[in-house]
């Protein structure tokens, strides 16, 4: 059956082959250029000697040129395949062979001579063929990947080994679809991994790309988009067209001109990549930096002077370099030999000297131009080319390991013991009749370490471990370009370890001159949050500032973190930071004077009463009600006193205290007020004939009614400490980058039953004190307590808007200067004008002129004796000097400290 499948693919590639019966002859053999010795187990390879054609060549008849670098590949094959004869302890008694195709840089010349390296040798096709030992046990090559793809499905069916030393397209190691293909170089998930680790170390988010319209160069771009677009963007993806065509070339170049991006990676062969990178010279496109895969890293061809301006200090991936004993003195010792089998080597050597034999001059090679004839005595050390030229042969180590690794193979299968083996009975493979499924088997098993200390095995896909060189376009010293390495990538060495780079090493373009810059936009730095710009890459974004009370403590951040409720963000909106927690504390400049404010008006009331206490005998005093001016007295300095529980940081003992002392105290004031008021009204009342009211509103009842007024404001306290009482709490709603610590009140309902109860007491009191103010009294107490009303009312009406619309620490500050300019209304008002009298105008303070004797009338006033507490009345209807002398001074007074 395989020998009838290989008719058919004959048949589809030479319609003239003819079939008959179960006798197949072939009317003509494929013309391929190659390289035969005859050993005991054949071995095949396909290699590029000749791509330097003008594509595209649907004709097939064109003769393309000779490279001479390439059949360094070729020659390596058979050094390697002789060496292993020469070691009598590896695979004794049994000599390799080879044979070596040309596949002209073609697809169809590809499959032709993977098709002829697994054929018959015959003419002739019959039954008996099929029973024939296979002319190749395993091919070493094909270098291109579409070709290893077309290649590798021929060869699975007939189950032959296939080891690449160059085909590095990462579909290949689908073990489904190419069960028996092997290689000895990384596939391109690797490279673009090298690549892209070489992108993120450097920080380039904004990248270019460009590949060949093959195998490779798709799947590495694919590849490297899924990657890039974890981290960045692909600013152009384009594909380099495999024929001449120049209109595509040049739309590449316009991209390349007109985007941003300044790092380009180039998936591509050299023959390839060589009109691009005409172009771009010429085009004098500078001010990119290329990243180059493995493919055209190490290309001499590219790496040159005239090119250095656009692609100097290029970063490529490249296989690893090493020198291989002896490899080198075998280059040399090449001769050319008139062979049918061996015309590669009249090639080589007409192309190294540039002379033709005598043997080949009627031949039509009209690519070659001569004017010497071969003498076959030639010195090749004496040449300079790409053959000769030793310093960097590094797909020539791939096609070192790739024979050895089928030698490793067989020596494993000519170890097996009979009876242990891994086949049908537990047989082990014939060596006369070793058929290449059997080499597979153990050739997927390959595990050996190499005479240069790299060990050598392949993973289940029948892929290498990763290793690459990395490499750096440099300018030598003598002005020629050298391919210098500057680290090194390895998979095996671990996560966030495959990188090593000699940073210091690296030649970057002169256009930079140091490490470049490709991004779309810079980069967002703490404090900011990245917006997409619409219609554009997720790469193109603007820079927005996080919000207040919101941070970003990372670069590229994609949104900013709201802050903690007792946290705000500081200044860069980098961090979050405690907020400032802002209350009335005796610190601060308006807590000292407000304190100090209170305490002088505490002290200025315990003044107050020692002046009393100590002029209590006096008529001025004992005419006020001595009892409750020294009961007023007491509470105006609680008024004062309790400012100062309102100033420091709120507890929940001085939450409570300062509403409780605050609302008792000035209950206490006012009911005292207000029982002078009353007293005043029923003095004036008694003075009527027949009316007696007096003995119903003596002492006792005056002090029963200022406690029972005082204790209505005591249950009102209790009852809202025990519901809701007031709490210390953290406010962050009014000042979102500061904590106000202050006293939230509990229960609403509370606190306005306070201080409506106070006003409801201040209201009454004004009232009767208005009322009362012209009664004809001798000392109307009535008028002072209206003043002293209407500013107590004033204060605390005012006092809402302003405790409303102050911010943090100053609604504190507000309501304690409510409390005390409230408090120092009623202590002048009521106290300034007797003090006055008392202290500067004693004249004023006796019973006479009390009465008005000698002097103008005054209103009846009967003044209360020492020895009885009954006031004694008049009807006199006159102005007294005490009320024309000590109001105006009072009032004065008052104001000048109130202000």
């Amino acid at each position: 059956m395989n020998i009838l499948y290989i008719i058919f693919l004959l048949g589809v590639l030479f319609p003239n082959t003819s079939c008959e019966e179960i006798k197949c002859a072939i009317q003509e053999k494929f013309a391929l250029n190659g390289l035969f010795k005859r050993g005991d187990i054949m071995l095949g390879g396909t290699f590029i000697k000749n791509f330097k054609t003008i594509p595209p060549d649907l004709s097939f008849t064109s003769k393309p040129n000779f490279e001479l670098s390439v059949f360094q590949r070729a020659q390596t094959m058979i050094f390697a395949i002789e060496e292993i004869n020469r070691d009598e302890s590896f695979l004794p008694n049994i000599s390799l062979g080879y044979r070596l195709y040309d596949n002209c840089n073609s697809l169809p010349m590809g499959l032709r001579a993977t098709v002829s390296l697994i054929s018959s040798l015959s003419d002739t096709f019959t039954e008996n063929n099929c029973n024939e030992v296979p002319p190749v046990l395993a091919i070493v090559g094909d270098p291109i990947s579409s070709h290893s793809i077309a290649s590798s499905r021929i060869l699975s069916l007939f189950r032959v080994p296939m080891v690449s030393y160059f085909s590095t397209c990462s579909c290949l190691s689908n073990r489904k679809e190419f069960p028996t293909f092997f290689r000895t170089i990384p596939n391109d998930d690797f490279q673009v991994k090298a690549m892209v680790e070489i992108i993120k170390y450097y920080k380039w988010t904004w990248v270019g790309a460009v590949g060949t319209d093959d195998d490779y160069g798709q799947n590495a771009l694919k590849a490297l988009h899924e990657q890039v677009k974890m981290f960045g963007c692909i600013s152009f993806s384009e594909t380099i067209p495999r024929f001449n065509d120049k209109s595509k070339v040049e739309q590449i170049i316009t991209i390349i001109k007109q985007s941003s991006a300044k790092v380009i990676v180039a998936f591509a062969s050299e023959a390839e990549l060589l009109t691009l990178v005409k172009e771009v010279v010429r085009q004098n496109i500078t001010g990119r930096q290329w990243i180059a895969s493995e493919s055209w890293s190490t290309s001499s061809l590219l790496a040159t002077k005239e090119n250095f301006r656009s692609f100097g200090g290029t970063i490529g991936i490249a296989i690893r370099r090493v020198q291989i004993p002896g490899l080198e003195n075998f280059f040399f010792q090449v001769q050319p030999k008139f062979d049918p089998n061996n015309n590669l080597l009249i090639q080589f050597w007409e192309t190294l000297f540039e002379c033709r034999f005598p043997e080949n001059v009627t031949q039509n090679n009209s690519s070659l131009v001569v004017s010497k004839v071969c003498t076959g005595l030639e010195d090749i050390k004496s040449t300079k080319s790409g053959y000769t030229d030793t310093s960097d042969m590094r797909a020539v180590y791939n096609v070192y390991k790739a024979v050895y690794a089928i030698a490793h193979a067989l020596h494993d299968l000519m170890s097996c013991k009979e009876g242990s083996g891994p086949f049908t009975n537990r047989h082990c493979a014939d060596i006369k009749n070793l058929q290449p499924w059997q080499l597979l088997h153990y050739l997927k098993k390959v595990n050996f370490t190499n005479k240069l200390g790299e060990k050598i095995t392949f993973d289940e896909n029948g892929d290498p471990p990763a290793v690459y060189d990395i490499v750096n376009w440099q300018l030598d010293a003598d002005g020629s370009v050298k391919i210098k390495n500057i680290g090194l990538f390895d998979e095996s060495a671990g996560v966030g370890k495959e990188l090593d780079l000699n940073k210091e090493s690296i030649f970057w373009n002169p256009t930079f001159g140091s490490i470049p810059e490709s991004v779309c936009s810079n980069s967002c730095l703490p404090g900011t949050r990245k917006a997409t710009r619409k219609g554009e890459p997720v790469c193109c974004f603007d820079c927005i500032s996080c919000a207040e009370g919101e941070i970003s403590s990372e670069t590229d951040s994609i949104e900013c973190i709201k802050c903690p409720s007792d946290f705000w963000s500081n200044s860069p909106r980098n961090q979050c930071i405690l907020k400032d927690i802002e209350f009335l504390s005796y610190e601060d400049v308006m807590g000292i004077a407000l304190s100090t404010t209170a305490l002088s008006g505490s002290a200025l009331s315990f003044i107050i009463f020692i002046v009393f206490f100590h002029y209590r005998n006096t008529p001025v005093v004992k005419a006020n009600n001595s009892e409750l001016s020294f009961l007023l007295l007491v509470s105006l300095a609680l008024c004062f006193l309790c400012s100062l529980c309102f100033i420091g940081k709120p507890t929940s003992l001085n939450c409570m205290l300062r509403h409780v002392v605050f609302g008792i105290s000035f209950v206490l004031a006012i009911s005292c007020i207000l029982v002078k008021t009353i007293v005043v009204i029923m003095a004036f009342k008694a003075t009527l004939p027949g009316n007696n009211m007096m003995k119903w509103f003596g002492v006792a009842q005056q002090r029963t009614t200022v406690f029972l007024f005082t204790v209505i404001q005591a249950i009102i306290c209790l009852i809202w400490l025990s519901l809701s009482p007031p709490v210390p709490n953290k406010n962050s709603k009014y000042q979102n980058g500061k904590i106000i610590f202050e006293c939230d009140i509990g229960s609403t309902a509370g606190f306005t039953c306070l201080l409506g109860y106070i006003g409801f007491l201040a209201c009454v009191c004004f009232a009767i004190a208005f009322l009362a103010r012209n009664l004809p009294d001798t000392f109307n107490e009535a008028k002072f307590i209206t003043f002293s009303m209407l500013i107590f009312c004033t204060v605390w009406i005012t006092f809402i808007p302003a405790y409303i619309s102050s911010p943090g620490k100053h609604t504190v500050a507000v309501e304690v200067f409510a409390i005390l300019a409230s408090s120092f209304g009623l202590l002048f008002a009521i106290f300034a004008p007797k003090c006055i009298v008392i202290l500067f105008k004693p004249e004023l303070n006796t019973k006479k002129a009390l009465m008005g004797k000698g002097t103008k009338p005054c209103l009846g006033y009967k003044s209360i004796s020492a020895s009885s507490s009954k006031p004694l009345y008049s009807t006199r209807q006159t102005t007294c000097t005490f009320q024309k002398v000590a109001l105006p001074l009072a009032y004065l007074h008052f104001l000048l400290g109130f202000l």
